[in-house]
């Protein structure tokens, strides 16, 4: 298994936007691809416009599926725009699995 965990800093005008947009690509996810076992946003309770996605795929199999389905494609490039910096993406196997 694999993971990664995703720190978004996000423009505060934006932030609802992104949630929304954040929201729609969990919900998609889960509804569409069983191979990701876990896809969660969270805020920062001191830091209300950072949040992090973490997401964990049953192998590079489904991790390769999440980034190339179409409403990853289409949500992405707007979630993008929202940030008030670059992303912080870091990749980590599972262990215990």
């Amino acid at each position: 298994m694999m993971a990664f965990i995703a720190k978004l800093v996000v423009k505060p005008e934006k932030a609802a936007e992104f949630e929304a947009l954040q929201i729609k690509l969990k919900a998609l996810t889960h509804e569409h691809e069983p191979d990701t076992l876990v896809y969660d946003l969270i805020r920062h309770r001191d830091e209300p416009n950072t949040y992090v996605v973490y997401s964990s795929f049953k192998d590079q199999a489904a991790f390769d599926a999440h980034m190339a389905s179409s409403f990853h494609d289409e949500l992405v490039p707007p979630i993008l725009d929202c940030l008030a910096e670059e992303m912080d993406l870091q990749f980590f196997d599972v262990l215990g699995a």
